[in-house]
């Protein structure tokens, strides 16, 4: 519990780090920016593994079930 004034000071001094900077901490990321980050390597694993069959079946299946 002693310890808790030491915390509070350093996660001050990072929030001035990155207010400085006009950084974001991780974790507020733009959804846009980090589904561009993401889709490069979903299609790479697509083509390597193969993925895009599995896709189609599941996708099918599920307008199945709807009823479409």
């Amino acid at each position: 519990m002693a310890d808790t004034a030491a915390r509070t000071m350093s996660r001050t001094r990072e929030r001035r780090a990155y207010a400085s900077f006009g950084a974001r901490p991780s974790g507020t990321r733009h959804p846009l920016v980090a589904t561009a980050m993401v889709l490069p390597l979903a299609a790479l694993l697509v083509v390597v593994f193969g993925g895009w069959d599995a896709v189609v079946t599941q996708a099918s299946s599920v307008g199945v079930m709807l009823g479409r």
